[in-house]
């Protein structure tokens, strides 16, 4: 196993672990279709290695069906 799975930062930096599942499988696809990986020295890693890392150095990043990749900011309730 990935040990980057089991930290849970990387849990917490998308949203949970549906999310990371869906973000792993939608860059995935995108590389093997021939997508470029978004980080360099990519030399002796998989594909999911390779999108874990993009993560964790946040090249990529869930998306949360608002068109922007901001978080929302909190309105001043004054």
């Amino acid at each position: 196993m990935i040990e980057e799975l089991k930290d849970t930062a990387i849990l917490n930096k998308v949203g949970g672990r549906f999310k990371l599942s869906s973000m792993i499988q939608k860059r995935m696809l995108e590389l093997m279709e021939g997508g470029r990986p978004l980080i360099t020295d990519t030399e002796g890693m998989t594909a999911i290695e390779i999108v874990i890392e993009e993560i964790k150095q946040d090249k990529i990043a869930a998306d949360d069906g608002t068109g922007t990749t901001e978080k929302p900011k909190k309105k001043d309730p004054f």
